[in-house]
């Protein structure tokens, strides 16, 4: 309904109807639920076709979003050659940092922020939403900065994508897409951990749904 909802409006402000749009492509988890989608895609393939339009020499795509977190191998074309996804708990997601910033009764941004100005990052052994949880709250007590343990987050994110970059095996040019990608201390950590500068776009949020609208482009033909 949403999707329903966001179409009638963009087709309002183009001054179209919804009949005049050639081809609709769904991507996404909410993809299974638009039946006025043409065509429903994996955000993997958008997000390898759109990271690919960005920038041709991208052959790795970190995306972490609000539900799940997954690298991209690229081919030379765009395509996806190989990709590893955890997408099992909440660990390493948007999700997970928002809970984390609202135990350091932070907004997610001031979190994001507190992570760069960090000395002597706070280790946190664990990805487990409910027991990282229960380590901020212990290392609060224990008088630990929130500058400190907003890095220690950051560094038990970033060691996990690390691991997943490395098992793709692929070297080449690092795109990070997805609205985690706006989090300049977990970006630094991160490309210091796989010794790469990381690409961020100007708008890493719409990379899959730039992908997808490159796909209906060519399901149409022009």
């Amino acid at each position: 309904e949403a999707g329903r909802k966001i179409l009638s409006l963009l087709c309002l402000r183009a001054g179209i109807s919804l009949d005049d749009v050639a081809c609709i492509v769904a991507t996404g988890y909410g993809r299974v639920n638009a039946p006025y989608a043409n065509v429903k895609v994996s955000e993997i393939t958008c997000h390898a076709k759109g990271a690919y339009f960005i920038d041709r020499n991208v052959r790795i795509v970190i995306d972490v979003g609000g539900q799940d977190s997954k690298v991209i191998a690229v081919g030379s074309e765009g395509e996806v050659v190989d990709f590893y996804m955890n997408d099992r708990c909440a660990a390493g997601t948007g999700r997970f940092l928002d809970v984390m910033a609202s135990t350091l009764e932070m907004s997610y941004e001031e979190m994001a922020h507190a992570a760069l100005s960090s000395r002597n990052p706070a280790r946190i052994s664990s990805m487990c939403t409910v027991f990282a949880e229960s380590e901020v709250i212990s290392l609060i007590a224990k008088g630990a900065r929130k500058e400190d343990i907003a890095a220690g987050l950051c560094h038990s994110i970033a060691d996990r994508l690390a691991s997943m970059v490395r098992k793709l095996g692929v070297k080449g040019v690092v795109m990070m897409s997805g609205g985690v990608a706006k989090n300049k201390g977990l970006v630094n950590i991160l490309g210091e951990k796989l010794g790469e500068k990381i690409y961020v776009p100007d708008e890493p949020q719409i990379v899959g749904a730039l992908g997808a609208a490159l796909i209906a482009k060519e399901k149409i033909g022009n």
